[in-house]
């Protein structure tokens, strides 16, 4: 099992979603550790703890001219104000409402008409032979509930009430109850096929939240990335300033030793020329913070009270210690149930092998049947006619099949070719995104351990190198040697501390790439996304 140490880092943003379509919650204060997946241990080595902060300390940050900013706070900013992440955490909103939609097919709906009539005619008398005007009155009111089922069922249940007014005849009502029932037999025919629709909603929406997860781990990494790029690119800047200081210093102790004559003056100009150096690598380095501050203030997007002219002053420490890792086996067994891609493709997977079962039952022929009863009361008047619904044999009853198949029913064919196709299609890219996912976490763990190894490495270059400037510097001291070799061995120095401060960056970038490939970054940062683990399909068990 995977035996990550664990970083008491401190964390403000918590982000969380309710079931796949809801948004983020509100971050809150609370100690940020890197958080362990079952079955690790607990690792020796962790970094300083940093010091908890309420939104309420992270407003009053926002109102200095100089914001002190940890990562989990800037993690924490960009949870709670990066516009493009409050766009996207409404996805899964919206996909929820086609669920919804299909869903309410299945809804009851009740219905109601009232309509009235008069007709005016004449009618020819057998008899007589003479012309006569024959008026009718009449009304009519239906209302019931209909629903349709799953098992490709329609019912209906109504009640009509009719009457009729005639000059030529007597007043008459009516009332009827009447069920009326239409069952697919062979195409529309059970739930397997009639749920198509919906369940496919419900796998798009549990795709927007895995979209989301995505989309939430590509910020937290940007903004991780960017951070200790920042601080990396401070800390270059104070070790390019003494290296600086240093090489002024030494061009003003050649310039005496020149006017004393113990130095001859083209010592001078290595002095000189290395401090003109120096002047120029800080030049570059204050333009590179200020690029990665103007970055890293777009990404956490913080209030409008904090623009892009404010000063970020990182108050997180560099951790010089690296942890063991651990087999590539292990970080491929977490890609494998966490890598949003490969659970949204699975659901690819799973949407498909819907659409083979829809156009498998359309390959079917059309065959319903109808059956429909009712009972019938007649009377002079509405109340008489209720009244008389339960006496009598007046009653009528219907039933019918009813049958349709296109010949050759060649989009049908074409429609489950193209559904097979798809489901062949999807699962050759599901086995391909794997390898690609595997590979990727064996390059991040190779960088991770290379990172790691750097570390120790530099440190000993930063150490033999200061001994070669002082055993240099002690030469030049006493003549045997030149102001070039000195200048030369100052900028060795200065190189391997710069490689010392871009080992410690470089390591802490690895683990967060190694993090992201393997899909536990939001896990270990204690941030609640939807997606987390593989889908959970009802159907498909």
């Amino acid at each position: 099992m995977i035996k990550t140490r664990r970083s008491r880092w401190t964390a403000l943003a918590l982000l969380a979603c309710t079931a796949p379509a809801s948004a983020l919650l509100n971050p809150q204060a609370l100690v940020w550790p890197e958080k362990p997946l079952p079955g690790q241990a607990n690792a020796e080595h962790s970094t300083p703890a940093q010091p908890v902060r309420t939104n309420d300390d992270l407003a009053a940050l926002g109102a200095r001219n100089r914001l002190e900013l940890s990562v989990e706070e800037a993690v924490a900013m960009a949870v709670e104000h990066n516009p493009s992440l409050s766009a996207q955490r409404l996805q899964p909103l919206i996909a929820g409402t086609f669920a919804a939609v299909e869903r309410a097919v299945f809804d009851p709906s009740v219905f109601a008409r009232i309509e009235t009539s008069r007709e005016v005619a004449q009618r020819v008398s057998e008899d007589i032979q003479q012309n006569f005007d024959v008026r009718n009155d009449g009304e009519a009111a239906r209302a019931g509930i209909r629903q349709t089922l799953p098992t490709g069922t329609e019912l209906e249940l109504s009640l009509e009430q009719d009457l009729s007014e005639s000059n030529r005849s007597p007043r008459q009502a009516s009332t009827r109850v009447g069920l009326t029932l239409t069952q697919a037999l062979l195409s529309g025919f059970g739930m397997s096929s009639n749920l198509v629709a919906l369940r496919q909603a419900r796998a798009d929406t549990l795709a927007s939240a895995y979209e989301l997860r995505g989309f939430i781990i590509s910020l937290v990494a940007d903004v991780e990335t960017t951070y200790w790029d920042y601080l990396g690119a401070r800390r270059r800047i104070e070790i390019l300033e003494n290296a600086l200081d240093v090489a002024e210093r030494q061009s003003d102790e050649a310039r005496l030793r020149i006017e004393a004559g113990t130095v001859a003056r083209v010592e001078q100009a290595a002095f000189a020329a290395e401090a003109a150096r120096r002047r120029q690598d800080l030049i570059d380095g204050r333009a590179e913070a200020a690029r990665l501050r103007i970055r890293l203030l777009q990404l956490i997007s913080a209030p409008d009270t904090l623009h892009y002219e404010r000063a970020i002053e990182p108050s997180t420490e560099v951790v010089t210690d690296a942890t063991p890792l651990d087999l590539p086996a292990d970080y491929t067994a977490l890609a494998e149930q966490r890598r949003p891609e490969l659970n949204q493709a699975r659901l690819d997977i799973a949407r498909n092998e819907l659409e083979v079962v829809a156009t498998r039952n359309g390959l079917l022929p059309r065959l319903d049947l109808f059956v429909t009863l009712g009972q019938t009361g007649f009377a002079r008047n509405y109340g008489g006619a209720y009244e008389n619904l339960d006496g009598g044999d007046t009653y009528d009853l219907s039933g019918a099949l009813e049958f349709e198949y296109p010949l050759g029913n060649r989009a049908g064919r074409a429609l489950e070719q193209r559904a097979k196709a798809s489901v062949r299609q999807a699962r050759a890219s599901l086995d391909n995104l794997e390898r690609v996912i595997e590979a990727e976490v064996r390059y991040a763990l190779i960088e991770a351990e290379r990172a790691s190894a750097q570390i120790e490495a530099s440190a000993a270059t930063v150490r033999l190198q200061r001994e070669t400037l002082e055993a240099e510097q002690a030469r030049f001291d006493v003549g045997r040697s030149t102001g070039l070799l000195v200048a030369q061995a100052q900028r060795d120095l200065l190189a391997a501390e710069l490689d010392r401060i871009d080992s410690f960056i470089a390591y802490r970038q690895a683990l967060i790439d190694l993090h992201v490939a393997d899909g536990s970054l939001l896990t270990r940062r204690l941030l609640d996304a939807p997606g987390e683990l593989p889908p959970t399909l009802p159907w498909r068990d």
